[in-house]
């Protein structure tokens, strides 16, 4: 064996490697179509003033934070139409206490004595889970520097009064003032559970939606049909792969084994890529997956039909496969590239699972362009020069041509 196929097997070898490790120490990331979850559909409710597009973009903000803050994995938060935004939670089973999290206007007001609000929640700079001097859920807050200063106006000249907080206009608590707070922070309490604790110190950080929202839908994805998805996909791939390879087997011999062996590469690294690219596993998403099967292997029966011809035209077996290659690259490249253009077309002009689609698909052509013009050129020379009549005289009725 040459220098040359040595470092190019040794490559390969490295790349499964690198492909299983990937898989092994990182899980995938499953979909709200997959894993299950909740899907919301908040719709602006204007007030005196019909709703702007600056005030939906504040509010998808808003909602955007407050939903990382929930922890959920791989959220889709996208604004549909004028007045819409769409959130989908994967692996959220509570729809109700989600949507009283995102879609709560929460706007903090304190007020003095007489009910003149002083500060509101644009002056808080931080507000997280705390605890107050009983060890009950509270929520600590952080005011910016003018925030701090209206409040510690507020607290030396109402000191023994109570101080209302109001949340959306209800209240919230109405502390005794023991002494002035001049450090610029503060304590909320209210009897919360900790897990309401955490919900309005998400609120009150993310700030108050500039515009109301409300559902208008709720649907709650249940992660039975999840799984059954996620099985009859797997199921259709991998019956889709082994009637591919036993085709390539059937019709090309030997160089459709080496076929099959690039295609369970190519789908090692494609799904390797698409971890490590920390992308989210939808049914659409494996819908392109499955597709770039079949079409991962269209390289390959190019290739091999310009071998064919090469050797009908009295080419030895080594010349013949690196014709077939020279001349199978730009159809090859041509199909590729009108296919890249659609998936970025797609991916440019819609939104959500279709996007996935359009990643999913792409991806998959670019590794597929590397397995059947590289790595099944590598093996292909790597079998021609140890056997170079493996293509030649009798050899080529059991080889690649029949």
């Amino acid at each position: 064996m040459v220098k040359r196929h040595r470092w190019q097997i040794l490559t390969l070898f490295l790349l499964v490697v690198a492909g299983l490790a990937v898989l092994y120490l990182n899980p995938f990331r499953l979909g709200l179509d997959l894993q299950g979850g909740v899907h919301v559909v908040l719709q602006a409710v204007p007030g005196g003033d019909a709703v702007t597009d600056e005030a939906m973009a504040g509010a998808l903000a808003v909602v955007e934070r407050r939903v990382n803050g929930l922890g959920v994995v791989e959220p889709v938060i996208q604004r549909e139409g004028r007045d819409r935004i769409i959130v989908e939670l994967p692996g959220l089973q509570d729809a109700h206490e989600a949507i009283r999290v995102i879609g709560q206007t929460a706007q903090l007001e304190i007020q003095d004595p007489f009910g003149q609000t002083v500060l509101t929640g644009a002056d808080l700079a931080d507000a997280h889970l705390g605890r107050d001097e009983l060890g009950r859920p509270a929520v600590d807050v952080t005011f910016t520097e003018e925030g701090a200063r209206k409040f510690a106006q507020l607290t030396t000249l109402w000191q023994g009064y109570q101080i209302p907080h109001l949340l959306d206009g209800e209240l919230l608590v109405a502390p005794v003032v023991q002494e002035p707070i001049t450090q610029g922070r503060g304590i909320i309490t209210g009897n919360f559970t900790l897990e309401e604790a955490r919900h309005l110190a998400i609120q009150l950080k993310s700030g108050a939606l500039p515009v109301p929202l409300e559902p208008v839908e709720v649907r709650h994805v249940g992660p039975s049909l999840g799984a059954d998805s996620l099985r009859s996909s797997w199921q259709a791939g991998i019956i889709s792969g082994v009637l591919v390879i036993l085709f390539m087997i059937a019709f090309y011999r030997v160089a459709g084994a080496v076929a099959g062996f690039c295609l369970l590469l190519y789908l090692l690294l494609d799904l390797a890529a698409l971890v490590l690219l920390g992308a989210t596993f939808t049914l659409p998403g494996l819908a392109g997956i499955i597709l770039s099967i079949g079409m991962a292997v269209d390289a390959n029966v190019i290739i091999f039909e310009r071998i064919k011809e090469e050797l009908r035209a009295g080419k030895r077996a080594r010349a013949a496969v690196r014709a077939g290659f020279t001349r199978a690259f730009r159809a090859i490249l041509d199909a590729n590239v009108t296919t890249l253009i659609v998936a970025a077309v797609l991916f440019f002009s819609t939104t959500g699972p279709v996007q996935g689609f359009a990643v999913t698909l792409s991806i998959g052509i670019l590794i597929s362009m590397f397995t059947a013009i590289v790595a099944t050129r590598w093996i292909l020379e790597l079998i021609t020069d140890r056997n170079p009549h493996w293509l030649s005289g009798t050899t080529a009725a059991r080889g690649l041509v029949k």
